[in-house]
């Protein structure tokens, strides 16, 4: 069931069996208050009397709580018509799968849904408890803003990130020329440093021939840093996999896989991707997951024709995740950072999200030995408990 966020405690010990923060650790207990992690040990006494929301959970394993870095919140969809507008998803969706963290994205459909309407639903999850956030803009070039300015969106309202999915490579966007595209980055650069965000632009990579080239010459002509730039959906076939493998290790920089469900023929499994990528030499703290989750699945014919669609969920994410686990391609630990503490370092978040450490936000995510989300606590309060 889903909790509602008001009904935390002042303090929660949880007891577990386990806890990965991402590495492994001797405790077992975990203290939160005032939405904090503060303090981790062993067989913590309560004193009695005391406001403490005990939560014996020997059997689970503790871990940062999940961070999806691409999520369509308010819907996605809409190439096919009206009637193909994706659904909104709620924080139940989100946080049974033990997700804490979500970043807000429009994609193709800008007009119909505008980053007001996002900037709303954002803030109607952090109410349920959810940590939410968003990216301003969309697919489109110029992007809709929430002030009519990028800088501005980026220094005034709290819970923009960053610019995107700005569409490249694809039918469904405006055909940037470089010099656009090397603009819009170096606006978010400045608004983001006076913020003191990180400023991501979050680059929605379709199927054209183009690939990566815009990314490529934007890091190699300017002086935007790597780490401002994320290209997302490298999966989407193998010739633009084999781009991401050269474009991560010639700028040392991050890319973004999608959990697709049911990748098809041309596209790629988030466990496939990953897999490669590492086999081809890419560190994995420059590789991060996201779901795409209630955005559509198009399909469109060899002329752009609109052909069908299907909504995209983030139990494809969980799912794929888990198998890089259970097929050892890496242990808990370092797969934990797949969608945890490198996209928390993607975002800026790193200093209060991704790990469980004493002073961090206490997003926790209490897993069975299958791996499976069992209870979801962000800040501090339990949103999720399947147990």
């Amino acid at each position: 069931m889903i909790r509602h966020a008001d009904d935390a405690p002042l303090m929660t010990l949880l007891r577990v069996g386990r806890i990965y923060a991402p590495e492994p650790l001797e405790q077992t207990d975990i203290l939160i208050a005032d939405g904090r992690i503060a303090a981790l040990g062993r067989d913590h006494e309560v004193p009695e009397g005391w406001p403490v929301n005990l939560v014996e959970a020997r059997e689970l394993i503790a871990v940062p709580a999940f961070i999806d870095q691409h999520v369509h919140v308010t819907g996605g969809g809409g190439e096919g018509g009206c009637g193909t507008r994706c659904p909104e998803i709620t924080a139940r969706e989100i946080v049974a799968m033990g997700i804490g963290t979500v970043v807000g994205v429009l994609g193709t459909d800008g007009i119909s849904r505008s980053p007001a309407d996002l900037l709303a639903k954002v803030r109607g999850l952090r109410a349920e408890g959810v940590s939410a956030y968003m990216y301003t803009g969309a697919y489109r070039v110029p992007p809709p803003t929430l002030t009519g300015d990028l800088q501005r969106d980026l220094a005034w309202i709290p819970e923009v990130i960053g610019l995107g999915e700005l569409a490249i490579s694809d039918h469904r966007s405006s055909q940037p020329r470089q010099d656009e595209i090397a603009r819009l980055v170096s606006d978010v650069r400045v608004g983001a440093m006076l913020a003191g965000k990180r400023g991501i632009c979050h680059f929605h990579v379709g199927d054209g021939q183009r690939g990566l080239e815009p990314l490529r010459r934007l890091l190699s002509e300017t002086e935007i840093p790597a780490d401002q730039v994320i290209p997302t959906h490298v999966n989407r076939h193998r010739a633009l996999l084999e781009e991401a493998v050269n474009y991560a290790l010639t700028f040392d920089a991050c890319v973004d896989v999608t959990a697709f469900e049911g990748a098809g023929e041309e596209g790629l499994s988030a466990f496939d991707a990953v897999v490669s990528l590492l086999d081809r030499g890419v560190p994995r703290e420059r590789i991060t997951l996201s779901s795409d989750c209630n955005g559509s699945l198009p399909e469109f014919d060899a002329k752009g024709t609109y052909l069908g669609m299907r909504v995209a969920r983030n139990t494809a994410l969980i799912a794929d995740w888990q198998r890089l686990v259970h097929e050892e391609v890496l242990p808990l630990e370092e797969a934990l950072g797949l969608i945890s503490g490198h996209v928390a370092r993607v975002l800026g978040l790193h200093d209060r999200k991704g790990c469980l450490a004493v002073g961090f936000d206490a997003d926790v995510t209490l897993l069975n030995d299958a791996l499976q989300p069992q209870c979801t606590f962000v800040g501090g309060r339990c949103l999720y408990d399947g147990r």
